[in-house]
């Protein structure tokens, strides 16, 4: 293949991984929108608002299910050569059906009103798995894997710009009326995912996959794999903590509420920054001794946030910890890609995925169950986080020297 061909073939995947990024950037807005309007909602529909910490929880272990199903659908789905595209979109179409029908049917009147909105509440969240795991697994197959990092960093940086922006939002939405963000988001999430059928189409004509590169051996199921997700599940309780508990105490020691919007985005900045240049050492070190060094960077950062003495630390602080996680995350998914290989991508992402949810639920739980505000816990809340990345990063260590002994 000529260097020019070498060139066309790489771009079609990385003009991918932007496309879907874009997807991915109106799916986290359309979950901020929700998060926010959720009490509103709530209260509209006759259902007191405090439940909704619960209900965010009840979410992520649909979230869960979901993701495993569509995994091992995803894996039989492959085996047959059918087309993920379509299936994709439809069920993102049904997704947003319900999201933009959530601001309609809590006016139905008492009795009514709730139960339509659990049940689209429901259903939004169980085909929301859609835009989850398969996007990442269409990546993954149709990718060289030298060059998946890369493409992995580009596909999640909508996650983390929808992640920066979301303070903004909280800001400048509250006050509105839900119908129409609700609308907006679910209209532009649709017209977007209705291209996953052509990006598919075009990355299934694309030479640069996997397949041409030496196969890999497979390693799910093993000790090794087993330790790769008992670390992320901790790291990611860590991150949870870290920037949903602590991150807004650590600002308001210098800062003032409404400077919040401005430095919460902080950390995403350097999540989004960190995912770039961790492909490049993932190829010289191995994806996870690079996860492993990550995750003992952010303690640094953790750490830093906890001790320091003024804005200008503090910031410098979030921004390594936002860096960390990055690398960390993207990594995650890309060696969740070789120990789903081959013919079992699917639940390995999947598994990937729940797991994350599974740190959101905890954190959740630990929230709505009032853990974070027990003075006695406070050096365990803002201590925590640190301690997880650590104690992730030494099993990251140990799951990458039982998967080189197996290999």
């Amino acid at each position: 293949m000529t260097d020019a061909a070498i060139s066309r073939s790489s771009a079609v995947p990385q003009a991918a991984a932007i496309y879907l990024a874009i997807v991915q950037f109106f799916f986290a807005i359309g979950w901020s929108v929700y998060v926010i309007f959720l009490p509103k909602l709530l209260e509209q529909a006759g259902l007191p608002k405090t439940i909704a910490i619960w209900i965010l929880a009840a979410d992520q272990v649909a979230f869960m299910l979901s993701d495993l199903i569509i995994g091992v659908w995803i894996d039989r789905v492959r085996t047959t050569l059918r087309r993920l595209g379509p299936t994709i979109a439809a069920l993102t179409a049904i997704s947003c059906l319900a999201f933009l029908l959530m601001p309609q049917v809590v006016r139905l009147g008492k009795g009514t009103a709730e139960v339509a909105l659990i049940v689209a509440l429901l259903v939004w969240t169980t085909t929301s798995s859609a835009l989850r795991v398969p996007p990442l697994v269409i990546l993954g197959n149709h990718t060289a894997k030298p060059r998946l990092p890369l493409v992995l960093a580009l596909n999640l940086s909508g996650l983390a710009l929808g992640g920066a922006i979301s303070p903004y939002l909280g800001v400048v939405l509250r006050d509105m009326d839900p119908r129409l963000p609700f609308a907006i988001s679910s209209i532009v999430l649709l017209a977007t995912t209705a291209g996953l059928v052509w990006v598919e189409r075009a990355l299934a004509r694309s030479p640069d996959a996997p397949s041409s590169d030496t196969p890999t051996a497979p390693v799910h199921g093993s000790g090794g794999a087993m330790l790769f997700f008992i670390a992320m599940a901790i790291a990611a309780l860590g991150f949870q903590l870290h920037f949903f508990v602590n991150s807004a105490p650590n600002y308001l020691r210098f800062a003032k509420p409404g400077d919040l919007d401005m430095l919460m985005p902080v950390f995403w900045i350097g999540f989004n920054i960190g995912m770039f240049p961790a492909g490049s050492f993932t190829k010289r070190f191995g994806t996870l001794h690079v996860m492993a060094l990550a995750a003992v960077l952010g303690v640094v950062g953790i750490a830093g946030s906890i001790l320091a003495t003024n804005l200008s630390m503090l910031i410098a602080a979030q921004f390594i910890a936002g860096c960390a996680w990055g690398a960390v995350f993207v990594s995650a998914f890309s060696a969740a890609s070789s120990l789903g290989s081959p013919g079992r991508v699917g639940i390995a992402m999947a598994i990937l995925w729940a797991v994350l949810a599974l740190a959101t639920l905890g954190r959740m739980m630990m929230v709505g169950g009032g853990v974070t505000r027990m003075p006695d816990m406070g050096a365990v809340i803002a201590w925590g986080p640190a301690v997880a990345w650590l104690f992730g990063g030494l099993t990251l260590a140990q799951a990458a020297r039982v998967l080189r002994a197996r290999a």
